[in-house]
């Protein structure tokens, strides 16, 4: 059987940041002068993808009903600001993920709102800045999000995550990282909430180049094909009537 694989040119996605380091810190303006958010989606532009932008400043953090109602697959880098989004701005995204939008969820945005509301845990982790050398290793050959990696990714230079790493178990484990430091982590990790898919990619700290990076530019762009909602059987919920009345007496 043949697995459904979504046509790239019909899937949106929109790229949501924070955009706050970039225009306070000179060293991340360097790396990413119009943002991150513009550089994940310039490459997903060149798959193919169609692609807009979101940031916290803007009204609504630039996530409306009518956004997100035209968003299939939602990116999420967040760090400095997490409080600052609001609640019922949160309680919106979840529940489009919860309808089937998919959420790819970056880095330090693994203390967001959004992924701690969806994995009910406090998603609290060790980390140290000290330019680590990062190798992912490809733990799941053969799914969708390693499609044209070889058996790791190699970072030069990366902020260091090290385990616990306290999320639930992953219904999928794509990527464990090993840093020179010695530590291990969790840095790929599949996961379903209603009928949406969550993906959680751990590399990416702001004051390196690490979304210029090919590797990550095609994880990513892979994860936005697997976490695109897919057709099926509708969700009935609720008192139902029997779909033929019993003959017993």
């Amino acid at each position: 059987m043949t697995s459904y694989r979504p046509d790239i040119h019909n899937i949106r996605v929109t790229v949501w940041n924070e955009y706050r380091h970039e225009r306070q810190n000179e060293r991340v303006a360097k790396i990413y002068p119009h943002g991150i958010h513009a550089a994940i989606a310039a490459a997903l532009r060149e798959k193919g993808l169609t692609v807009r932008t979101a940031t916290l400043d803007e009204p609504e953090h630039g996530l409306s009903t009518d956004v997100l109602n035209n968003t299939d697959v939602l990116i999420w880098w967040g760090h400095m600001a997490h409080k600052e989004v609001r609640d019922d701005i949160v309680a919106r995204v979840q529940q489009r993920v919860l309808d089937g939008m998919g959420l790819i969820v970056l880095h330090s945005g693994h203390f967001s709102k959004i992924f701690r509301t969806l994995m009910g845990t406090s998603c609290d982790l060790k980390w140290r800045e000290s330019d680590d050398s990062e190798r992912l290793w490809v733990v799941a050959p053969g799914h969708p999000i390693t499609e044209g990696l070889g058996e790791y990714i190699e970072i030069e230079r990366e902020e260091m995550y090290g385990e616990h790493f306290d999320v639930p178990p992953p219904e999928t484990l794509v990527f464990i990282s090993w840093f020179s430091g010695g530590e291990v982590f969790r840095s790929g990790c599949c996961y379903t909430r209603g009928r949406g898919k969550i993906f959680y990619f751990r590399p990416g700290h702001e004051t390196l180049p690490t979304y210029h990076h090919p590797d990550v530019q095609r994880v990513i762009a892979n994860a936005v094909l697997w976490t695109a909602p897919v057709p099926g059987a509708p969700r009935t919920f609720g008192n139902t009537p029997a779909l033929r009345r019993s003959s017993r007496k």
